[in-house]
Formats: structure tokens, sequence, C-alpha cells
């Protein structure tokens, strides 16, 4: 597909539990600006809100996945006078992490399905959603310091996370181009697939990770993200109160009522057969 002017720069489809959500400016590699951002934001919080949805695919246009944020705007960022070049980009950098902490922290399962080049903020943009799978046409780079920058997107947060400190070091230090295969034995990514298959597999996995209760599920990841950063007794403490809300979900009483139903068949039928 090639996108005009006329067409939005985020897609969003819906089939069944899954919905995918595709960066739509091919023609530019499917690189971040302002209008990109301000949809994804509105795509991100439609998905939060709709119950029907329960889990989430990110992936690109064409034959890229992210290139990063738009060089055009960056350049647009540098010509405004000297004095406003640090508070605009200070706003820009509070709208862009907005948008990464609403993909990061979306409550329900969130897979990149990562269709070519995801540099830049484009890798930051796969690095925080839960999984990432990536066609074997992939690749990564985490490119800032090519242009003068550091990692902006929340890569430095999620990639020692994924690889350790020292790994994500030279990683951004270098700048460097990584195939998948190395990105899967680094752990940068979690599976690699055909890239003919690859929004299938997506899909599919997807599909597989909708199934659990939607209130355990947003607990549990909401309590997942955060356990690098709390001891022991903090986790065990957000996790008690969590488990309490668990306890009152229509998802939990069902369960149980369900498995006790089928204790009490599998007696009756015990009996009857003894007699």
């Amino acid at each position: 597909m090639t996108a005009t002017s006329a067409e939005p720069s985020i897609l969003l489809d819906t089939t069944g539990p899954v919905a995918v959500l595709t960066l739509n400016r091919p023609a530019a590699r499917n690189a971040i600006d302002d209008d990109m951002r301000a949809e994804l934001m509105v795509a991100l919080d439609r998905v939060s809100r709709d119950d029907a949805i329960r889990a989430l695919v990110i992936t690109g246009a064409g034959q890229g996945f992210c290139a990063g944020g738009d060089v055009k705007s960056m350049q647009a960022r540098l010509s405004v006078p000297p004095g406003e070049v640090a508070l605009n980009g200070w706003r820009r950098q509070q709208r862009t992490h907005h948008a990464i902490a609403m993909l990061h922290d979306l409550p329900k399962p969130t897979i990149a399905a990562v269709n070519g080049a995801a540099t830049g903020l484009g890798c930051d943009v796969a690095l925080c959603c839960d999984f990432v799978m990536a066609a074997d046409t992939a690749r990564f780079a985490m490119s800032y310091i090519l242009r003068g920058l550091i990692p902006d997107g929340g890569g430095m947060y999620f990639l020692p996370r994924r690889v350790g400190l020292s790994r994500a070091k030279e990683l951004i230090f270098s700048g460097r181009t990584v195939e998948p295969e190395e990105a899967l034995r680094l752990g940068m990514i979690d599976r690699v697939a055909s890239a003919v298959t690859l929004l299938d597999e997506a899909r599919a996995w997807a599909t597989q990770l909708s199934h659990g209760a939607p209130a355990a599920l947003a607990l549990g990841k909401s309590i997942l993200n955060q356990t690098f950063e709390l001891t022991a007794e903090q986790v065990f403490g957000m996790g008690s109160q969590a488990q309490a809300i668990c306890y009152s979900s229509r998802e939990h009483q069902e369960s149980v009522a369900a498995f006790l139903e089928g204790v009490a068949q599998r007696r009756a039928a015990k009996k009857g057969t003894a007699a």
C-alpha cells in the first residue's frame, strides 16, 4: 500500500480479539512525525478502552517497520530561533514519552511484528512491546549516536532489560545494525518468522495470549513492568492488592464455579459406576 496525503498515518484493523496497528507512512519508511505520534496516541487509547480487543500487534506498512524520528521534523526543530530550540524539543519529548508509555503500559499483551528496518525511535517502539517477533528481513539499530543523539524513546530503559547493561551500551554506543539471528541470540527479540508469514504468526501468537482473564493479565503486567525497580517485599505487597481485585472478578468466580461443578460431576459419575 502506498500512503497518500489523504490517508491516515496510523491504521487500526481488528479481527476477533486481536487488533493490528499499522504505522502507515511507507514512503518515509514509517518515520514518526508529529501527526503520526498524535494518531498513534488516539489509536492506543481506543485499543485500551475497547474490551473486545484482547491483544495488540503493531507493524509497519511497506518494506520497513519504522525508521525512527522524521528527519524533516528534525530540520524544522533546528530552524526555529536558538532560544526556542530547547523548549520546543522538551515539549516534543514529552509527547513522545507519553506515546511510548501508552504502548508500554497498555493493559493487554502487545507484540511488535517487525517486518523491516527498526531504527532509532522505531527500535524503541518495538522494544517497548511485551514481545518482539521479527521477519527474517528485519534489521535493528539504536542509531541515535549517528545523529549525535541519545536514545529518547525508552531504549535506555528497555534495551538493558533485554540484553544486559554491557551489551546495551555496546549497541547504543556503536549504533550498529543487528540482524534477526543475532537479535534473537542476544534476547533483543523473542521469535523470528518468514517475512511472508510474519503477520499471520504474530496474530496467532496474540490470539493465544488473549485467552487469559483480562483483569489478571492487566494487573500482572502492570506489576511485572516494574519488578526490576522494586524490592521483593514491594512486589509481594502489590501482588496481594492485585490478587484481592482478582478474587472479585467475574472470570475468577466463574472459573471456580466451573471447577467445583466439574468435581461434583466426576464424583457423581464415580458413585454411579460403583453402584
